[in-house]
């Protein structure tokens, strides 16, 4: 069941909608009800936002290459670890 009707959009989200529906290359209705049905479902009881999530920090350590500025000193040092892989570690 569908119904027709007439609201009128704020600036900001009439902006928002018509670069989506750009974007998505979808028709203008579609893009309405999607962005309503997904505002809808947040309003719903039970309707659980996700967990925030960050991105743990890995520490990998110090870098093999003494200097990556110079391509140079990297291809040396790439061509030492290929034929020792061991040498530029204990180097350092």
């Amino acid at each position: 069941m569908s119904i027709r009707t007439t609201i009128t959009l704020d600036d900001d989200v009439a902006i928002m909608l018509r670069r989506l529906h750009e974007k998505e290359r979808k028709p203008f209705k579609q893009v309405v009800n999607e962005v309503l049905r997904l505002g809808m479902m947040g309003k719903q009881p039970g309707f659980e936002k996700p967990a925030h999530y960050e991105t743990p920090i890995l520490h990998t350590g110090s870098c093999l290459y003494p200097n990556l500025d110079s391509v140079a000193d990297i291809l040396a040092a790439a061509d030492i670890r290929w034929e020792n892989p061991l040498s530029l570690r204990n180097s350092l």
